[in-house]
Formats: C-alpha cells, sequence, structure tokens
C-alpha cells in the first residue's frame, strides 16, 4: 500500500468546497447561472422547494465525495511522479496538478463544447475552477506527503 496522508486528502476535499463556494459564489456565480440559462430569481424560487432543496444537499455530499476521489488518486499520481522524478516540494505537487488538469480536464471538458453545445465563456469559468483546485490539492499533497 502507497503511503498516503488520508488527512491530506479530507484537507483537499474540504479546501476543494470552499473553492467551490467561492468560485460558484461571490466570485463568478452570476455569471455561471447566466450561461446555465437561469436567472437569479429562478435560483431564488429553486431554493423555496424542499424536494430541490435536499436534491441541492446530495449533490454537494456527492461533490465532496468526488473531490476526495480527485484527491486520492492525484495524491497516488503526486506518489509516483516523486519516486519516478526523485522530487519532492511543492513545485512537484502544482506540475502534478497541472498535468492532470491538462491532460485529462481539458480534454473531457471541451468534449462538452463541442458535443453538449456549451460555449466557450462556460469551459473558461469551469475550467479556471479545475485548474485551481488541482494546484490547490497538489500543493496540499505535496506539503503533507
Amino acid at each position: 500500500m502507497l503511503p498516503i496522508n488520508y488527512l491530506a486528502v479530507l484537507a483537499c476535499g474540504i479546501v476543494s468546497m470552499i473553492l467551490g463556494f467561492v468560485w460558484y459564489g461571490p466570485l463568478f456565480g452570476k455569471k455561471y447561472m447566466q450561461l446555465q440559462g437561469m436567472t437569479q430569481e429562478q435560483a431564488a424560487e429553486h431554493m423555496k422547494n424542499p424536494a430541490l432543496r435536499r436534491k441541492m444537499m446530495w449533490n454537494y455530499v456527492f461533490t465532496f465525495v468526488l473531490a476526495l476521489i480527485t484527491a486520492f488518486v492525484l495524491a497516488h499520481a503526486l506518489y509516483y511522479v516523486s519516486v519516478y522524478e526523485d522530487a519532492r516540494g511543492i513545485s512537484i505537487g502544482l506540475l502534478v496538478g497541472i498535468m492532470i488538469w491538462l491532460g485529462f480536464v481539458v480534454p473531457a471538458t471541451a468534449n462538452l463544447v463541442f458535443f453538449d453545445k456549451k460555449n466557450w465563456s462556460w469551459w473558461f469559468l469551469v475550467n479556471g475552477y479545475y485548474l485551481i483546485q488541482l494546484l490547490l490539492m497538489g500543493a496540499i499533497l505535496a506539503l503533507w506527503m
């Protein structure tokens, strides 16, 4: 079994949720809603519906679990790269975060623009979040490795 710091993985999950709250809230919440075709009035009505609020709560739970999975897999990639490159520290964490983003997130989300008719503004907003998420996770994992 690899020496994975599970406390660091948990910290990554928490940081990811905080980042998402800030990114899709005060920073770019209005723009994201606009790109999704939703008005603030529709969002407010959405939150008044108990069934939709309950669904939203479960969405956050699943999002947290997915962030933990991302951090767990990133920790493994970081471990292998650090052993292969004989490197430690924040720079290797940032490098692995960028490489994971560039190699997996960018192509997958670009396909959403091509085939699901998302626009490039949406792509840049969402990918900015994923890039920062992976950079933060890489830094946390590298520092706690």
